[in-house]
């Protein structure tokens, strides 16, 4: 991506950008630690779905989903249906049902659902594992974007790039960062379908609903040059499609980050909705990517321009490469320049508080220090969300697969771990902490196996794919969840009360 020359109109932009988030950051700076990211609440079900978006927008859905349409095609449409599906997923299994634990945290569920310090210990340590690895995706995003910004080597941009996150961390302060999300969400949507209008409309297609006139491409696509970009399953199998789908669904169901929303929601009702609002604003940009991907397709099919499967450096920079090659101006590439490190930015952020948060409320005041007070806690938070940082940055340096991928790893691990834990504690009152342990222990090995041993042993990359693992993954260690408690003693009947009357509105018998 070095070029040596600094694209100053972009960076004016993104520079811009970043300092009307600032302002905005510092009016809403809290020094409380009940705020950091553990409490409180966000004004209107719609500004609810809008932070929801806004936390979910990632450069993995902002970037990596448009490269991998561009290199893969239809297959890359298993992240459009994974990760919404994930959505309806918790709609109907956990959203409302979540909201009625009245905890702020996953490990915080945990504990107080299994009546196990180890057990919400084991989640808090799973949850920040998830978090590092979801962050080394969007750290790959900023790195690219600082790259192309700079005119600089991709490792010293990784540098920078991490050296620029944190400072606006700081700057804007961290519930300044949290409370911008719905003025996030805004410029995300008006800078990703911006550009995307004007490269429609220059083709000559549908440009006031570009999710819609760019079916017109795939047609000129297949007809012109003979690529049939949406053929299923080319190059793959059904089982792989699915794998990485499902794999995705119940990813998205145990994020940390994703399930934080709804403890923070007003009400029932108001988590409720907010999924749904939030599902709709997801889409609209998910409906978009696609897009970008067969754009650059068919600039590249038109200009006699050959596909590099290999570089996956420049597939994942598909949405700029796209504008560029259409021959737009060079502040419409700077709009997408700008939403890419405000996905990326806006997601670290909520990301790395999620896993700070685990560790200075889950694991500091019971392993480390015990009676810590508020003020020790809030420190201890900052403390780790740089550890986390550089841990990040670390991971970043030597690439192990695209945007999409890195992130897709991430949702297995949370599906083989998280989501039966969620599922099961919230479903069945028969699940206990002996269980659970079992089965997040099992998700982790399922979740790792394939990413240490899966060259050396074909078989196991086969079944289970390292960015697919929870297809087969989740309901094995479900069932392992379930053997296990059975073997052991129940949960005491107070919790069992508590989920039949209170979480399911079940009289008591």
């Amino acid at each position: 991506m070095a070029s040596g020359i600094v694209q100053l109109v972009p960076l004016a932009i993104v520079a811009g950008m970043f300092a009307l988030f600032i302002l905005s950051g510092l009016r809403s700076r809290s020094r409380q630690a009940s705020e950091y990211d553990l409490s409180g609440s966000y004004t209107g079900r719609i500004g609810i779905g809008a932070g929801i978006a806004s936390n979910w927008m990632s450069s993995a859905s902002f970037l990596g989903v448009a490269g991998m349409f561009y290199l893969k095609g239809y297959f890359a449409m298993t992240y459009i249906v994974g990760w919404t599906g994930g959505y309806v997923l918790l709609l109907v299994l956990i959203a409302t049902q979540i909201r009625r634990f009245g905890k702020f945290t996953a490990p915080d569920f945990v504990g107080f659902r299994y009546e196990s310090d180890a057990a919400r210990t084991l989640a808090a340590l799973i949850s920040i594992i998830i978090m590092i690895i979801f962050c080394a995706a969007q750290f790959r995003g900023i790195a690219l974007l600082v790259s192309w910004l700079f005119g600089i080597g991709y490792i010293p941009a990784v540098v920078v790039g991490t050296s620029l996150f944190v400072s606006f961390v700081v700057v804007s302060g961290i519930m300044g960062t949290a409370r911008n999300q719905k003025l996030q969400y805004f410029v995300l949507i008006t800078t990703f379908i911006l550009p995307l209008m004007l490269l429609t409309r220059k083709l000559g297609y549908f440009w006031i609903l570009p999710q819609f006139g760019y079916g017109a491409a795939i047609g000129e696509l297949q007809q012109q040059f003979g690529l049939n970009w949406s053929e299923p399953f080319a190059g793959t199998s059904l089982f792989e499609w699915l794998a990485l789908c499902f794999t995705l669904m119940f990813g998205t169901a145990g994020m940390p980050h994703v399930l934080s929303r709804f403890y923070m929601a007003p009400g029932i009702r108001d988590a409720r909705w907010g999924v749904v609002w939030g599902l709709f604003f997801i889409a609209l940009i998910y409906w978009s990517a696609p897009a970008y991907g067969v754009l650059a397709r068919l600039f590249e099919a038109r200009n006699g321009l050959t596909v590099n499967m290999g570089n996956i450096d420049a597939a994942d920079m598909i949405v700029l490469s796209a504008a560029g090659l259409g021959g737009l101006p060079l502040w419409a590439v700077g709009l997408l320049a700008a939403g890419g490190m405000s996905a990326a930015f806006s997601t670290s952020a909520g990301v790395l508080m999620t896993g700070s948060a685990s560790f200075s409320f889950d694991i500091y005041p019971r392993l480390i220090r015990p009676g810590a007070s508020e003020q020790d806690k809030v420190r201890a938070a900052k403390v780790f969300f740089l550890v986390m940082a550089v841990i990040v940055m670390a991971l970043t340096f030597q690439p192990w697969g695209m945007i999409a991928e890195i992130a897709a790893f991430a949702f297995a691990v949370a599906g083989n771990t998280l989501f039966p834990t969620f599922l099961l504690g919230i479903w069945w009152p028969r699940a206990n902490a002996a269980g659970i342990i079992c089965g997040m222990l099992t998700g982790l090995v399922i979740s790792f196996v394939p990413l240490f041993a899966g060259n050396s042993v074909p078989f196991i990359s086969h079944l289970l794919p390292f960015t697919s693992s929870a297809f087969i993954g989740a309901p094995l260690v479900i069932i392992v969840m379930i053997v296990s408690s059975l073997l052991t003693a129940p949960p005491s009947p107070a919790i069992r009360l508590f989920i039949s009357r209170d979480v399911h509105d079940c009289p008591e018998e």
